[in-house]
């Protein structure tokens, strides 16, 4: 069905996609003296085994929907290479850190409850050797 220029569909709607782009976004929620963003730390410990099933789920189904959600700012999954300075290491068995940006955690929680949440990120769950994981909460300053 058609609809006017502007209008969002019933399915955007439902999804409570934000059509501003996340650069955009960003900018807005850290200028002009307004709320700054919340970021979402999580040490993984991925099972070898399953890494490229856990990196297609994140590539091709979890970041794709995280994308289009209100709030949302940026998302990255990076493998952990070596520790340069400092302690402690990671625990042992940790090779991954996701990171999720929101513009506030109030947005972050409504991702959290939503239904392709619940429907993707059991699925990257399911890889993890450990799913006992360090999550962190931090405030951009």
């Amino acid at each position: 069905m058609d609809h006017q220029p502007g209008e969002q569909t019933a399915a955007e709607q439902a999804a409570k996609i934000d059509p501003t782009p996340s650069s955009c976004r960003a900018a807005e929620s850290s200028a002009g003296g307004g709320a700054k963003p919340i970021v979402l730390y999580c040490d993984l410990a991925v099972d070898p085994a399953r890494e490229q099933e856990m990196l297609d789920v994140y590539h091709h189904r979890f970041k794709p929907v995280a994308e289009k959600f209100e709030g949302y700012v940026d998302l990255k999954i990076v493998r952990i290479r070596k520790v340069l300075q400092g302690g402690p290491s990671p625990a042992l068995g940790i090779n991954y850190r996701f990171q999720l940006t929101y513009q506030s955690e109030e947005l972050r929680q409504r991702w959290v409850a939503s239904d392709v949440h619940a429907k993707y990120w059991p699925m990257i769950e399911e890889t993890l050797a450990d799913k006992n994981y360090l999550v962190i909460l931090t405030d951009v300053v």
